[in-house]
């Protein structure tokens, strides 16, 4: 899990349960994406919540989940405010 901290204290990251992020204060979570089966049964991840593309589709919901994540740490993490 990656935690970018900004010049204010404040800190930006995908959401991951791996660590309690209560400790570092009031949170605000926002959606990133939204990750949707399409009607023949593929995934897709779209990207629009954080001005992005639509990835896939994709054979399993894992591997949306992978691509998704992906994007966003490569897009979106370093690049917003």
């Amino acid at each position: 899990m990656q935690l970018l901290i900004k010049p204010d204290g404040g800190v930006r990251c995908l959401y991951d349960e791996m660590l309690d992020l209560q400790g570092l204060g009031q949170l605000h979570i926002e959606r990133g994406s939204h990750v949707e089966p399409d009607a023949d049964g593929l995934w897709t991840a779209d990207l629009s919540p954080v001005a992005g593309p639509l990835l896939g589709p994709f054979p399993n919901r894992s591997a949306a989940l992978d691509a998704e994540r992906d994007w966003l740490n490569q897009h979106w993490l370093l690049s917003g405010p």
